[in-house]
C-alpha cells in the first residue's frame, strides 16, 4: 500500500519494526512534527511487519528498556530508519544535493583563480563524476567525501582569506554587523573620524558575496583589499 511504509530500528542483531505514514513519518523524522500517534498506522511492534510477527515482552525489554508501544515507537522513529517512497527519496536526495552544491561553492575556491566555482559547475562535476548523495545525512556527514570524488573532475580547495576593509564614518556601524557574521574579525580599529579599519578573515570562496555585500552598504564606498 502507497499510503503505509516501515520504520525499523536493530538492536543487538533483533529488528523492531512499525508501520508508519509515509508523509507525516518524514515530517516527524525531521522535527517538523511532534505528535508521535499522528504518523502511526496502528500502535503494533513487529519483529517483521511483512509476515505479521511480533517480540515477545522481554525483547521489548531488553531493546527499549520499557514495553509502552508509543515509547518503543518514538525511540524507533528516533533512532532507527525509515523506509522512504519513491518520491521522498527523489526530493529528498535533489534537496540535499542542492544544499551540497551551495556548501562546496561558498566553501572552496579554484586553486588557479582562488575564486569559487559557479554552482553549475559544481553540479555538472558531481553528475560526470556519478556522486551519489545519502538523502538522510547530513551535509557535514558526506561533503568531504564527496568533494574528494570531486577533486579529479574539478580542481577544490578549502583557504581563508585575510581582507583589510576601510569603511567610512556614516555606513560603520551597519557593515560592522555584516563583518561579524560573515567571518572572524582579526582586528578593529576605530578611527577619530568615526570610519572603521578591519582586518576580516573569511573562506576565499566567500569573498565575491563580501564585497557586494559591503559594496551595497556602502554605494561602493569601502574599501576591500586581500592581503598577502
Amino acid at each position: 500500500m502507497a499510503d503505509v511504509t516501515v520504520a525499523r530500528f536493530s538492536f543487538e542483531g533483533e529488528k523492531f519494526e512499525i508501520l508508519v505514514k509515509p508523509d507525516p513519518a518524514l515530517e516527524y523524522k525531521l522535527g517538523k512534527k511532534k505528535d508521535i500517534s499522528a504518523i502511526l498506522v496502528s500502535e503494533d511492534i513487529y519483529t517483521d511487519s511483512g509476515k505479521g510477527t511480533k517480540p515477545s515482552t522481554e525483547k521489548l525489554l531488553k531493546a527499549f528498556k520499557t514495553e509502552d508501544q508509543t515509547e518503543i515507537a518514538q525511540i524507533i522513529m528516533q533512532k532507527g530508519d525509515l523506509n522512504l517512497t519513491t518520491d521522498q527519496r527523489r526530493k529528498m536526495i535533489e534537496d540535499k544535493k542542492k544544499q551540497i552544491v551551495a556548501y562546496i561553492a561558498k566553501t572552496y575556491v579554484d586553486p588557479k583563480t582562488h575564486l569559487p566555482h559557479p554552482p553549475l559547475r559544481v553540479e555538472q562535476a558531481m553528475k560526470d563524476g556519478r556522486v551519489s548523495v545519502d538523502p538522510q545525512k547530513s551535509v557535514d556527514e558526506q561533503v568531504k567525501d564527496i568533494v574528494d570524488k570531486l577533486r579529479s573532475i574539478i580542481a577544490l580547495k578549502s583557504e581563508n582569506l585575510q581582507l583589510e576593509i576601510i569603511i567610512p564614518a556614516q555606513y560603520a556601524s551597519q557593515s560592522y554587523a555584516v563583518l561579524k557574521s560573515v567571518g572572524s574579525l582579526k582586528k578593529e580599529e576605530w578611527q577619530n573620524n568615526g570610519s572603521l579599519k578591519a582586518i576580516l578573515e573569511i573562506p576565499a570562496a566567500a569573498r565575491p558575496n563580501v564585497i557586494d555585500r559591503l559594496g551595497s552598504i556602502t554605494k561602493g564606498s569601502a574599501s576591500v583589499e586581500v592581503m598577502q
